[in-house]
């Protein structure tokens, strides 16, 4: 099982874990509420799993400009 934390914001990979002894428990995954797994975790169909994670550029970017998270439209 491969972990992958993406970026949700730029849609960075910044981080990749390929060993198949990591799992969500040891991360700290399993103890996300079930609304919080729907909008950071999901599946890929070869079995890898998707973190959405801000990346430190992206949080360091909304943390000096709130509105970004919800730009005008």
């Amino acid at each position: 099982m491969t972990i992958r934390y993406i970026c949700p914001y730029c849609g960075t990979e910044y981080a990749k874990l390929n060993d198949s002894f990591v799992g969500e428990v040891s991360l700290g995954l399993a103890s996300l509420t079930d609304d919080e797994r729907k909008h950071i975790i999901s599946y890929e169909t070869n079995g890898d799993v998707i973190a959405k994670v801000t990346c430190q550029y992206c949080s360091e970017a909304i943390y000096r400009n709130p509105e970004l998270i919800h730009p005008l439209q």
